[in-house]
């Protein structure tokens, strides 16, 4: 299915359908998965970056056993709004994951969520070490629930006709 806009994925999406939030890192990938309502992101334990291709397949295995029926995956833009070598190997990522899956990818703006994730742990008193462990999945969570409040926007703007 490839990649879509937001727009495009909400018009795509059935009741009780769950999505996963990546945060792509050199090293891990945090994951989220939505409860199926799609009103919150729950965090999952993050996955340990290897080769693309056994990588693709443990994410992809995820996805089947968690029901997922596509990808809001955060795209780490510079503040200026101009991208770089991460956006570049983020697009990259999802474009190898285009010939293993038919499930869709939305970008998603992540600017300051490993910020939000790390200022969340620090309030919560998570040891470093644990912060360490859990900061990719966090900002996986934010950057799933920054789109799932957009999913639910354009919801309320379907509904009410608009």
């Amino acid at each position: 299915m490839g990649v879509l806009t937001i727009e495009e994925f909400s018009s795509l999406l059935q009741p009780g359908q769950p999505v996963a939030g990546l945060d792509l890192g050199t090293t891990t990938i945090g994951l989220a998965v939505s409860d199926i309502g799609r009103r919150l992101a729950n965090p999952r334990p993050v996955l340990k970056r290897t080769k693309f291709t056994q990588d693709a397949e443990t994410l992809l295995a995820f996805a089947a056993k968690e029901k997922i029926v596509g990808f809001v995956i955060g795209l780490p833009m510079n503040m200026d709004g101009s991208g770089g070598p991460r956006v570049q190997a983020t697009r990259a990522f999802v474009r190898s994951m285009q010939d293993k899956t038919e499930l869709p990818f939305v970008f998603w703006d992540e600017r300051l969520s490993t910020v939000a994730a790390e200022r969340a742990l620090l309030e919560m008193d998570v040891s470093r070490a644990k912060r360490a462990e859990r900061i990719d999945s966090a900002a996986a969570s934010f950057i799933l629930q920054g789109a799932l409040d957009r999913l639910s926007a354009l919801s309320r703007l379907t509904s009410s006709g608009d």
